[in-house]
């Protein structure tokens, strides 16, 4: 009789993956934080792909009026890759305050989950997510019944696309996918990209990995594990999907890039690889900001969205828009 299974992945006990590839998850959301509900903000939810059954969530200004044209903003969540959704309490909490601050739609898309679907499957998604918006531009003006109501008000050529750790990921592949003027997703217009703690890694560690393994929270070996849990079996952490400079990563030379803003915490582990990653990309000629915020860790932007730290960071943000909306 053989053994039986036993847990070789255990992500804070919520997500086991055991030997023989079975997976047990906890349904229980993993996060305390009270949902912001106010009358700042109307959202609603919406299936974008009935095939995977994903869905996402617009919101919008309650102020707004049909004579307005609404600049639309896709925010893609954190996770590592495994966890996360719309319905998340901080995710809604930041795409409420990403909304006031900007006064634009934001649409904020799940996708799917590793490991039950390992990468490229969430950069997949996201793209849909955009691919769903095109569709919606298309039948924009033709009476449409499959047109939602609150895309009738919006400017699709000033698209702009935030994601936040994973999330920050999948917004570098989507314009590395895109290329600059998403002309694929004509007539929407993708303007600039916003990566706030884009989740990289790589098999050579840098040196705030080496000397600052470990946040309050976050530390290197669970980072590594949401790595082994959401890369396709048998990669390794210069896969493309997770090293954007590595060996067999696509050379950028020749890419054209739209904007890139990069936002990381002056006390985070991934600090150095994200500067390098700017860097790198300054050098190839591609319009890139980098901003560091002093003292910071991990998810400060995500979990403190009202914070006066949060502000400052909204304010660049807004400034970039401004800059990338003509």
């Amino acid at each position: 009789m053989g053994s039986l299974p036993h847990v070789v992945e255990d992500c804070f006990g919520l997500l086991k993956l055991y030997s023989d590839g079975s997976i047990s998850r906890n349904p229980e959301v993993p996060c305390p934080t009270p949902l912001l509900d106010d009358d700042s903000v109307l959202y609603k939810d919406l299936l974008f792909d009935a095939n995977r059954n994903l869905h996402l969530r617009l919101y919008k200004p309650s102020s707004s009026t049909s004579l307005e044209k609404l600049p639309i903003l896709f925010y893609f969540h954190g996770g590592g890759f495994c966890f996360g959704s719309r319905t998340f309490p901080h995710f809604h909490n930041l795409c409420v305050r990403l909304t006031t601050a900007f006064n634009m739609l934001v649409v904020a898309p799940d996708h799917r989950l590793a490991p039950e679907h390992r990468l490229p499957a969430a950069s997949d998604d996201a793209c849909l997510a955009l691919k769903w918006l095109q569709g919606q531009a298309a039948m924009h003006g033709k009476n449409v019944e499959d047109v939602d109501t609150w895309l009738t008000g919006v400017d699709f050529d000033r698209v702009f696309v935030l994601g936040d750790s994973s999330g920050g990921n999948l917004a570098h592949h989507l314009a590395v996918k895109l290329k600059a003027g998403s002309m694929e997703l004509a007539p929407v217009r993708v303007r600039g990209y916003v990566l706030v703690a884009p989740f990289f890694g790589g098999s050579v560690r840098t040196k705030s990995e080496l000397e600052r393994p470990c946040e309050a929270f976050w530390n290197l070996e669970m980072y590594d594990r949401f790595w082994r849990l959401s890369i396709p079996v048998g990669s390794t952490l210069d896969d493309p999907l997770v090293n954007p400079f590595g060996p067999c990563s696509q050379n950028l030379a020749k890419v054209p890039l739209d904007p890139i803003l990069v936002v990381v915490g002056g006390d985070e582990i991934l600090r150095d690889r994200l500067e390098d990653y700017a860097t790198r990309l300054k050098q190839l000629g591609k319009k890139v900001e980098f901003v560091e915020v002093e003292g910071q860790q991990h998810g400060f932007f995500t979990d403190h969205p009202f914070s006066d730290v949060a502000e400052k960071v909204i304010q660049r943000i807004r400034d970039f828009i401004l800059d990338n909306s003509n």
